[in-house]
């Protein structure tokens, strides 16, 4: 029997995003997000799926935090839907919305779970993207607007936020490669995007220094860990820059004030070079309390001549795969985490996502998604080992605590440690839910 024991201030926890489970998409005075236009265009999302309804948690959040009770974590990521604070984006704030996640905060805090709050998961209030959206350097003021209004009302009942949640997602994934909201396939526009997101959590970060909050504030980016097909040095390079893309591209100007090198270059190259103005890295670069890292899995790369502005191909190793059809690879996260660790030094990292998509359905009444459990088993060591090695690391949330509504996926991936039926809105407590409330109540993983 091995016995992996975590430090006793070690946090356990799930995360969900608002777009995805709250439903309630024009209650209340919430106005019209990306997401809101982009499922509703016939195409965009699988089997026309949309987040209309969702996993109606903005009715059943004490259901939902009852549930997360009895699991045993003590902290709990969430996000907020910007348009529903702000319904045009800026402007007269929605006193409903406000009023909403204030109710949802107290229930937390009532039950003993800390809220770990995201400012951004995507949904961009689509009043904004009509002026241009994050294109526009105007929507990182307003985010500053509506970031102070969350500080200063949230004041004494949150006290970690997260800026933004995967800024390569709603840069690249969603402005250059064409999958998620808005939907455009333009590398300049997802690059400047990207710029104008990292404006926008440096003004956040700034005002949060200045109005004097004690708490800690961060950001989430989703690292791509790749290793090498063979030695060679273009195999190395080619998964460097994989790394870099979603890793570095967002954290060197936070830690340096400059983008990196090489990957500078390539976009240099592609006709794609950030419009960085004077004083712009100055407002990036501000010290932030924590790191937090969304991790699902790893690839194995090869140079590929030809093969897009990285000219490189994944190999399939013929590794297990979660439905998703993500490898299973765990050490991944290990290297990563003592990546991070060996570059920005001692900064606190959080595990702010990580899980599997297994698309178990209920039999008997029950759902017995041995292969999450295996997935989370791994990845929960490998955590333990960088911090056993040294990476600060100070807590985990698992991805996700609902089934959900996954983006262009739809309805048809899941990732929830409780079972959805979406037509009812039966909630169900998989396995995975009561092996994960073991580590979650004791602290530590035993394998036999």
């Amino acid at each position: 029997m091995t016995i992996y024991q975590f430090p006793k201030d070690f946090c356990w926890g799930t995360a969900t995003a608002a777009y995805q489970i709250e439903g309630a998409y024009a209650e209340d005075g919430r106005g019209l997000s990306i997401w809101d236009t982009f499922s509703h265009t016939p195409g965009k999302v699988k089997n026309g799926d949309n987040g209309d309804v969702a996993c109606d948690s903005y009715h059943r959040y004490k259901e939902d935090i009852a549930f997360m009770k009895e699991l045993g974590i003590t902290t709990y990521r969430f996000s907020v839907s910007w348009s529903r604070i702000f319904p045009n984006g800026r402007g007269v704030v929605n006193q409903a919305g406000l009023d909403f996640y204030h109710r949802f905060v107290d229930e937390l805090l009532s039950n003993g779970i800390e809220p770990f709050c995201t400012l951004y998961h995507w949904d961009l209030p689509q009043a904004l993207q009509d002026e241009g959206g994050w294109d526009n350097r105007n929507t990182a003021t307003a985010f500053k607007l509506y970031a102070e209004t969350m500080f200063k009302s949230f004041s004494g009942k949150i006290n970690k936020w997260i800026t933004l949640n995967e800024p390569w997602c709603s840069s690249f994934l969603s402005n250059y490669l064409g999958v998620h909201a808005p939907g455009y396939q333009d590398l300049k526009l997802a690059v400047d995007v990207a710029h104008h997101l990292l404006l926008a959590h440096g003004e956040a970060v700034r005002s949060y220094r200045e109005l004097g909050f004690n708490g800690e504030i961060g950001i989430a980016p989703n690292i791509t860990w790749a290793y090498p097909y063979t030695k060679s040095k273009e195999d190395q390079e080619v998964c460097f820059r994989a790394i870099e893309w979603t890793w570095d591209w967002f954290l060197d100007p936070i830690f340096f004030g400059k983008y990196p090198d090489g990957l500078l270059k390539t976009f240099e190259k592609a006709g794609a070079k950030p419009d960085v103005l004077p004083g712009d890295m100055d407002i990036i670069r501000q010290s932030i309390d924590f790191i937090g890292g969304n991790y699902y899995s790893a690839s194995v790369r090869r140079h590929a001549p030809g093969h897009g502005i990285f000219e490189e191909e994944d190999m399939n190793m013929g590794y297990e795969r979660t439905d998703i059809d993500w490898p299973m690879d765990a050490v991944g996260l290990y290297d990563s985490l003592r990546y991070t660790h060996d570059k920005y030094g001692d900064i606190p990292i959080y595990i702010t996502e990580n899980g599997a998509c297994i698309n178990d359905d209920p039999i008997n009444g029950k759902v017995h998604d041995t292969r999450r459990i295996n997935y989370l088993r791994q990845h929960i060591i490998a955590m333990h080992r960088a911090i056993a090695d040294g990476v600060p690391v100070k807590g985990y949330m698992e991805w996700s605590l609902l089934d959900n509504f996954e983006w262009a996926e739809g309805y048809g991936m899941r990732f929830g440690l409780i079972h959805v039926d979406f037509r009812t809105q039966k909630r169900t407590p998989k396995e995975s839910y009561y092996w994960y409330q073991k580590i979650a109540k004791n602290n530590f993983l035993v394998i036999d």
